[in-house]
């Protein structure tokens, strides 16, 4: 009985000991040391790749923003601040039901099919929208000329960037808007062009938040 007693009692010692150093070195060490090697290499993806502004943190490289003013009184929706460029349209995002008292931004898709009623009206309504506010005296946009991506949103609806398709589209609105030439703002566009990834990943984007940061300081210098 004693060396039965003696056995169980070794036993739980050796699980004890065993539970206490996995703990340690899983639930301690090994996050910290995770933590340490991302912070030292990865810095900024390890902190949600902020992008800074005089100064100050204004956003995500990876999360597209919306450049409107609050909705003017009797609307619902607000219009967009047709001075900067804009993002790809954001349909299908979730509201934020819990904590209504922060306006939380969501992921969400529409999840519509290619020949929904509501999605066909949506496109048709944006492509509408983008031909009229990027239309300037002596150059009219035409329906053909409006990508894709100016219309539709992405699957998560939280695309931060556009095809430089689109932002060459916005280019003569956004001159016009902020009294700069044509030729300046085109090349605000080349310059920050992005290409694939690896010169074959994915397509040439070019980000809307750091697009908006250039033209914010091309203005202030103009």
């Amino acid at each position: 009985m004693n060396n039965s007693v003696a056995n169980t009692a070794r036993l739980l010692g050796a699980g004890l000991r065993a539970l206490l150093a996995l703990t340690l070195v899983t639930g301690v060490l090994y996050p910290l040391v995770v933590t340490g090697v991302a912070q030292g290499l990865f810095h900024g993806q390890a902190n949600g790749s902020p992008v800074e502004a005089d100064g100050r943190v204004v956003g995500s490289s990876l999360i597209g923003q919306s450049y409107s003013p609050p909705p003017r009184k009797g609307r619902e929706t607000a219009e967009p601040d047709l001075r900067w460029f804009q993002g790809r349209p954001a349909n299908g995002l979730g509201t934020n039901s819990v904590n209504t008292r922060y306006k939380l931004l969501l992921s969400g898709a529409t999840n519509l099919s290619a020949d929904d009623s509501t999605l066909i009206e949506q496109v048709r309504d944006a492509k509408a929208a983008v031909v009229r506010d990027n239309s300037v005296p002596g150059h009219t946009v035409k329906a053909s000329d409006v990508p894709a991506d100016a219309v539709t949103s992405s699957g998560s609806g939280l695309d931060p960037d556009i095809s430089p398709a689109y932002a060459e589209l916005q280019v003569r609105r956004v001159a016009v808007r902020n009294g700069l030439s044509a030729a300046r703002v085109e090349k605000l566009v080349r310059d920050h062009t992005t290409g694939r990834t690896l010169g074959f990943i994915g397509e040439p984007r070019v980000n809307v938040l750091e697009l908006n940061i250039a033209l914010e300081d091309l203005v202030s210098r103009h």
